[in-house]
């Protein structure tokens, strides 16, 4: 069983994508910010994380670069929807250059999920 942490703000999301995680088989663990996620991390080793972009308290990004500081060798799947000011592109790219396993924008369906996390999981 692949246990996954997911850091995202919105709780109606995050909600929705732990029941489509855990019907998929997997077991979930959650934070709403990057620096929630950091202190869940000190105690807890999931076998991949599915990150947000852009949230207050400690965004993907910062997450992100915090992880490769840390040398941690955990596949991550950057995930944005954009903001007025920012594309969900921009947030994406930023992400691929940092390293991420994968990216997914949002929304999405059911199946670019199964196939992002297929990806994200292969050695």
């Amino acid at each position: 069983m692949t246990t996954i942490l997911i850091v995202d703000d919105d709780e109606l999301f995050r909600t929705m994508l732990e029941a489509m995680l855990r019907k998929e088989g997997h077991q979930v663990l959650s934070a709403v910010n990057g620096t929630e996620a950091l202190a869940l991390l000190e105690s807890q080793s999931p076998d991949l994380i599915m990150t947000d972009i852009l949230m207050p308290d400690g965004d993907g990004i910062e997450l992100i670069t915090a992880l490769n500081q840390q040398q941690r060798d955990i596949p991550i799947i950057a995930m944005s929807g954009g903001r007025r000011t920012i594309s969900l592109e921009f947030n994406l790219e930023s992400a691929a250059l940092m390293g991420v396993k994968a990216t997914l924008p949002k929304p999405f369906t059911r199946d670019s999920l199964r196939q992002v996390l297929a990806d994200a999981l292969q050695p």
